[in-house]
């Protein structure tokens, strides 16, 4: 989407810049960084996007990186002048006709008329010039599963707390971590060096498929065992109890029987 909407667009003015999904950053940081600049190329590695912005006119420095982390609900969202989402313009959510502003974060306005917003009514996302990319793992939908087993079985940690470190894998969030376990039949807190070459198979297949089901359907709250995740919930499976606890400093939901 942003590749579509925005590359090569100028930077025209910034708005809605909220000082706790921004910090430490200021509006005025944001504008006198990123006004009169254009959108040269976009990447992206687990939740986090970036955006590399053109030298000014008449001046070879580059510009700064524009980050935006999604956080657990975030969504990027791209409206025309007249406030409508653009075709394709929310691929998570797939939002039509007028943009509700309610939840809007940070947005990019090009001269254009189209306009580039983050969306997050958590407020869990981030907005950062210059973000730290090199302290992000590999993207975990590019890792296969020679790179998974060799990232997943250093140490003794738990693994739900292995997946969730973004250092050595990116993009796995916590209900993301607890669908992939839960789809694997893995117990949450089972250490890494106890795994065996079937289960990292099984987890790397459910890890997969549950960042694709993700992206396809709007976000992690899209998983199969997600609405059982609450006191008294059954396991959509087999429906025993589900279990909660703390895992990786993390609230964490199993499965009694299947993953016990």
């Amino acid at each position: 989407m942003i590749a579509e909407w925005v590359l090569g667009q100028r930077v025209a003015a910034i708005e809605d810049v909220d000082s706790y999904v921004c910090r430490p950053h200021n509006a005025a940081e944001f504008e006198a960084a990123l006004i009169g600049r254009r959108i040269e190329r976009a990447h992206r590695r687990g939740k986090l996007i970036w955006c590399q912005t053109s030298p000014l006119r008449g001046r070879r420095s580059p510009g700064p990186h524009l980050g935006f982390h999604l956080g657990m609900g975030g969504r990027i969202v791209a409206t025309d002048r007249c406030g409508a989402v653009v075709p394709g313009g929310d691929s998570t959510h797939g939002l039509a006709g007028g943009h509700q502003h309610r939840w809007d974060r940070f947005t990019v306005h090009f001269a254009r008329g189209v306009s580039l917003r983050l969306v997050d009514k958590r407020r869990f996302g981030r907005v950062r010039l210059d973000p730290d990319i090199g302290s992000l793992g590999p993207d975990a939908l590019d890792v296969g599963l020679r790179e998974f087993r060799e990232l997943l079985s250093r140490g003794s940690a738990p693994v739900k707390a292995r997946l969730l470190d973004q250092a050595a894998l990116a993009g796995i969030g916590n209900l993301l971590a607890d669908e992939a376990l839960w789809q694997s039949k893995i117990p949450p807190a089972k250490r890494v060096d106890g795994l065996d070459a079937v289960e990292v198979a099984a987890l790397h297949r459910a890890m997969r498929r549950a960042l694709h089901r993700s992206l396809a359907g709007g976000g992690s709250h899209v998983g199969r065992v997600i609405a059982a995740r609450h006191p008294g919930g059954a396991c959509p499976r087999c429906g025993a109890a589900m279990r909660h606890g703390t895992v990786g400093g993390r609230s964490t939901w199993w499965c009694e029987r299947e993953q016990a």
